[in-house]
């Protein structure tokens, strides 16, 4: 609960509310994968980053629970760290997944004071292909386990307002666009047939506020109705098995196909795949070296500094 309060701070979300999400947590021991997963991915980084020669230190720093960013960012001044590349593990722009990393880095900084690191946030990876690729494969795997039938392909990731996503990026939009265009390198490289959608999961703002749609459990049931006999889904928005996939999905939305009949596939996220891991490397080495080239798959602009207005958390209602 007290994470949870952490997570909702000023939404006012009513503790019965999030008496209800803590229980989705202690189907996992009372605890969110994602530290493990973030200690995980953190072991693997420093063993790709030993294999090629970059001597640099690794730290980690969370928004909602310790190690939180600002007692990060005072241990890095105590040994001695001046300046720090930041890698969200977050592959989109809009507020929530680009600009919100970007303030929770001004504010950690303002609570060390002097001394603290100046932090550069690494790039967008979206149509990276160490991010792009194993989501590929996983999708040929879900899809290899699912019986004979019509079968549709689902790409899932975060729902967001509406208003969050037209002020997503410089020109707005850039959420979805950045989504859609993912989901089309993903089916390309899975070798997807007859289509594909892109759907939306784990909405948490309130019911008078418009979010991004429709939701994945709701496009079960139009699937079902239309007599798609198998549904393999793949949560392209995530980068771990972390809890709005193993609870939204490998539960509610599973419980959903079951109900209506459907054949289910979840395929996995890239988690500490090796493509995954060397895409961190490269983001790293590109940013020190700009002559780099930059491994992409897409076509939308990418930029390394994100201008002021980019991204501008809209105003809540």
């Amino acid at each position: 609960m007290p994470f949870l309060r952490n997570v909702t701070a000023g939404r006012g979300v009513p503790d019965a509310r999030l008496a209800e999400v803590a229980e989705h947590y202690q189907h996992f021991g009372g605890v969110s994968p994602i530290n493990q997963q973030c200690r995980e991915l953190l072991d693997a980084v420093r063993v790709e980053f030993g294999a090629h020669g970059i001597d640099l230190p690794i730290y980690w720093g969370n928004r909602n629970w310790d190690p939180y960013l600002a007692d990060t960012l005072a241990r890095m001044r105590d040994d001695g760290v001046r300046h720090a590349l930041a890698f969200a593990t977050s592959a989109f722009g809009s507020y929530s997944s680009c600009r919100q990393y970007l303030e929770d880095i001004v504010a950690a900084r303002a609570k060390v004071g002097p001394g603290a690191p100046a932090v550069d946030k690494l790039r967008q990876f979206y149509d990276h292909p160490g991010f792009v690729e194993p989501h590929a494969d996983a999708l040929r795997s879900a899809l290899d386990t699912l019986p004979a039938g019509e079968t549709r392909v689902v790409f899932t990731a975060h729902s967001v307002p509406l208003a969050m996503n037209r002020t997503a990026g410089p020109t707005g939009d850039r959420y979805t666009d950045q989504l859609t265009e993912l989901a089309e390198l993903v089916a390309d490289r899975a070798g997807v047939e007859g289509g594909h959608d892109l759907v939306w999961q784990s909405r948490s703002g309130p019911p008078q506020v418009p979010w991004l749609s429709p939701d994945i459990n709701d496009h079960l049931e139009s699937l079902a109705a239309r007599g798609v006999a198998n549904v393999a889904v793949s949560p392209i928005g995530f980068v771990s098995d972390h809890m709005e996939v193993r609870w939204d999905l490998d539960n509610e939305a599973a419980e959903t196909a079951k109900r209506l009949g459907l054949g289910y596939a979840r395929a996995a996220t890239p988690g500490t795949d090796p493509r995954f891991v060397a895409m961190v490397r490269e983001l790293v080495t590109e940013r020190l070296d700009p002559a780099t080239p930059r491994r992409r798959l897409g076509t939308l602009p990418v930029w390394d500094t994100c201008a002021d207005g980019c991204c501008a958390l809209p105003p809540r209602r």
